[in-house]
Order: structure tokens, then sequence, then C-alpha cells
């Protein structure tokens, strides 16, 4: 790996991690020396990296800070291409309809070597019925109510034919092929639950707050659901 391509791969590794790493644990990674690796950090402060180091804890880049998309590599093109005609591939209009402007957006910023590999990464999504699909618009609904954390008002009918009227903060959206799933608290029954989204007689988003934060309720939603799988 030559000293550039090593750069830019430190500072994929301090965007990954939320909490300070250490100078060794980098080395290690990266395959070089302590002391290089020093070097290399001093480097990328030099060129406006916004990395923070204190001695003995590590380091942590800002957030905000962003790579052009010139420098993907070959692997993470491919990768993105391929998720992004996934996506593209589903009913969920909105958000097809952004992976596609996402994928043009990094194009047009790109030279010509890259539109190229973009046009040609080998794979593709095998989506089955997919030009049958009908669009889904509660999809759109229930990502909002996750972004704002809003409540949704949900009428929802059950394998029994029998509809009920219940409120939802929804956690997580599961896109399978054919159905999507929505796991959310449900205040009717004070618990977590799964809605087919085929199962959905009307949806409304209300402005009513969740009653914990998102990100609580959707660790509270995957502890639940492994002790329901062990």
């Amino acid at each position: 790996m030559g000293r550039t391509e090593r750069l830019f791969a430190i500072i994929d590794a301090l965007r990954r991690h939320r909490r300070p790493v250490t100078a060794a644990e980098l080395a290690a990674e990266q395959g070089v020396s302590v002391r290089t690796l020093y070097r290399d950090v001093q480097t990328l402060i030099g060129l406006g990296a916004p990395i923070e180091g204190e001695a003995g804890v590590g380091y942590v880049l800002r957030p905000g800070f962003f790579l052009p998309p010139l420098m993907f590599t070959a692997e993470e093109l491919e990768a993105l291409v391929l998720g992004a005609r996934w996506v593209g591939a589903q009913v969920d209009e909105s958000l097809a309809c952004a992976a596609k402007n996402a994928l043009a957006k990094i194009a047009t910023v790109s030279p010509r070597e890259l539109r190229e590999n973009m046009d040609d990464t080998r794979l593709w999504p095998v989506v089955l019925d997919g030009a049958n699909a009908v669009p889904v618009p509660a999809l759109g609904l229930v990502r909002q109510a996750m972004r704002k954390e809003r409540a949704l008002a949900l009428r929802y009918e059950d394998e029994s034919n029998r509809i009920t009227e219940r409120e939802i903060w929804p956690v997580q959206l599961a896109y399978y092929e054919g159905k999507q799933i929505v796991g959310a608290w449900c205040c009717l029954r004070a618990s977590f639950r799964h809605f087919r989204t085929d199962r959905i007689v009307s949806l409304a988003l209300t402005e009513r707050p969740y009653g914990k934060a998102r990100r609580v309720l959707a660790l509270e939603w995957f502890q639940a659901w492994e002790r329901e799988r062990g």
C-alpha cells in the first residue's frame, strides 16, 4: 500500500470509530510502525483533516469531514452501485429515486474513468417481479416518522381480517423480497410489534413525539428480538 492510499485508509479507519482510537491500534491495522503512524497523522492534520488526539487516549475524527467520490476504491464503488441498484428496484418510490440521484451526483463530480467503472460494475441485484412491483406509499411515511421521531396513527388488518386502530413508534424497517416489515413500539399493546405493509389499511403521521429516543427504542427492540430468537 502506497503512502497516499494509506493516508486515506487512516481517515476511513477513524471514520468507522466513534470513540478515540489509539495509535497502536491504527498502526496495527495499517501494517506500519507506531512512529510511522504518528507521522501520517501529522501529515493529515497539516492537510486540513480535523483529527484530534490526546496522549494515552487516542485519535478521533471530528464529524462533517468527507472525502471526494474520486477517492473510492474499486470495491467501494462496486458496493455503492450494487446497493443503489437494489434500492432503485424496490417499491419505495422516493427512496428508489434518491438512490438513482445519488449515483448521478457521484458520477457528475467523478473523472471519466470512474464514470465508466460505475456503468460497468458487472454486479446487478436480482429482484423477482421487480417490473410488476406496486409502489407502497406507507414506506415514505414510516421513514419520515423515524427521522422526525413522530408517532404514526395506524389502522391495521391482521391475519384474521380484524382491523384495529393504534399508535406506533417505528424503529426499524426491513425490506424483504416482495414485502416490507415495520418494527415498532405499539402503544396499544405496550410492546414491540411487527407490521406487514401490505396489511396497513391507513397510516398518518402525527405531531406526537416518541416516548423515548428512537436510538434507545432501537436498542430495546434488538434486545427483545434477540431474546425471542434465543
